[in-house]
């Protein structure tokens, strides 16, 4: 697949081929729901805790006597009947992680990769370089490549004006910057357009080819 290499203007400088192997493969939407519903269990902490009968405080006497009041027997006001008493069948802190294989995950961001290729959801730029860090001048550069549309930027590294960049970026609302080898199958579908300079692509063609 060709693509036209843009400048931060939008102006075509160059033509680059794309690796088939990573913007042409079969798109297995299975596979990217997996990797995704995998990702966001894998984030959640899983500190959700109630307190039980024994973890309420008070509650030590006996309300009433066993018989003779004509009310249902009780042992104790935190049970869970009574109000303020403690909870059951509630959540416990519990881990939510789930596994998935390498080849997998990196089979799914290639179907993501080639669904967003195929929508015309990717912008290819020679670089991407600020003399300084000012959102104005980030929200510009993006205006002119992807218009109103939400964007996900990648960096190779943090040489350069990588800081530089991501200072200007991080108080754009619908932009985000990652870093090309921490690329995820979760901010590549949240995002309409991913914008990726070419040295980004290296990273990409030696981590997924």
């Amino acid at each position: 697949m060709k693509v036209d290499v843009l400048n931060m203007k939008g102006e075509k400088v160059q033509t680059v081929e794309l690796p088939a192997e990573i913007f042409e493969a079969n798109v297995n939407i299975d596979l990217m729901h997996q990797a995704y519903i995998q990702q966001l269990a894998n984030a959640r902490l899983g500190t959700h805790k109630t307190k039980t009968r024994s973890e309420v405080s008070g509650g030590g006497k006996k309300p009433w006597k066993q018989k003779g009041t004509g009310r249902a027997r009780q042992g104790s006001t935190r049970a869970p009947n009574w109000a303020h008493g403690g909870k059951i069948h509630t959540p416990r802190p519990r881990k939510y992680t789930q596994h998935m294989p390498v080849k997998m995950r990196r089979a799914a961001l290639r179907s993501a990769l080639s669904a967003k290729a195929a929508d015309l959801g990717l912008v290819v730029v020679d670089e991407l370089m600020l003399a300084e860090p000012k959102t104005k001048l980030m929200a510009e550069v993006l205006t002119t490549l992807v218009g109103q549309s939400s964007v996900l930027v990648l960096a190779a590294d943090k040489e350069g004006s990588f800081e530089t960049v991501i200072r200007s970026t991080r108080n754009l609302p619908n932009a985000k910057i990652l870093m090309a080898n921490y690329l995820n199958i979760r901010d590549l579908l949240n995002y309409d357009k991913l914008v990726m300079p070419l040295n980004a692509l290296d990273v990409l063609k030696a981590q997924l080819v």
